[in-house]
């Protein structure tokens, strides 16, 4: 890859967090961690946040990796934030910042639903669910549900009976990947902080609704 870091420090703390993404899951690759990385950089100056501790929390933001199918999975950002401290530690930030990007990272997973409490965890928030919606997201979504389907659990594209869900029935995007628009990704632009993740997030949210149009388009009798 590109030497797309911005600092020394950056590139310091990104040689400690690439070994520790999990291998085969594209949906959370270094693609992904540069893609936060850059929204985080460009959202620093809005949320009033220096693009050093933008960058450094986006790249310690999944270091601990935890399957989306895991009963786990609301611990991700708490498990990241706790080993985030030391490799940043390492990395040359003082205290004072390792606790401020520690804190965002804490509160940065959807899952857990947590509101942010510092303009850094509200700038990671953005960043990162940036990356769940639009294209990107959805191709993330079909990735990741490829990725959770076993061959004692397999997963699936769509119920076939009712692909969105129209007859009220509970929607389980563990096992039908299209489930997880409903249930997470048309949720997410309305989550945004900064007026430029709020235009962002509109703009990519358009796209999914075009993707979603188009598949009842082609699953039409």
């Amino acid at each position: 890859m590109t030497n797309w870091r911005d600092t020394e420090r950056h590139e310091r703390l990104w040689k400690q967090v690439e070994p520790c993404l999990p291998p085969g899951e594209i949906a959370h690759d270094a693609l992904h961690i540069e893609r936060v990385y850059r929204w985080a950089l460009k959202l620093a100056q809005e949320h009033g946040v220096s693009r050093e501790l933008a960058g450094a929390a986006a790249l310690v933001h999944d270091l601990v990796p935890i399957p989306k199918d895991s009963v786990d999975r609301p611990l991700g950002g708490e498990k990241s934030a706790l080993a985030a401290g030391p490799v940043l530690t390492e990395a040359g930030y003082d205290p004072g910042d390792v606790a401020a990007i520690v804190d965002a990272v804490r509160t940065s997973s959807w899952s857990a639903g947590h509101a942010p409490r510092s303009p850094l965890g509200a700038l990671l928030q953005d960043a990162d669910r940036l990356d769940a919606i639009g294209v990107i997201g959805a191709a993330r979504c079909f990735a990741t549900a490829q990725y959770m389907s076993k061959p004692d659990r397999p997963g699936r594209l769509y119920d076939p009976t009712d692909p969105f869900g129209a007859s009220g029935r509970a929607l389980d995007d563990r096992r039908q990947a299209i489930d997880h628009f409903e249930r997470k990704l048309l949720k997410l632009a309305a989550s945004m902080h900064s007026d430029l993740a709020k235009r962002e997030a509109e703009r990519r949210q358009a796209s999914m609704l075009a993707l979603l149009s188009a598949l009842r388009d082609e699953l039409s009798p």
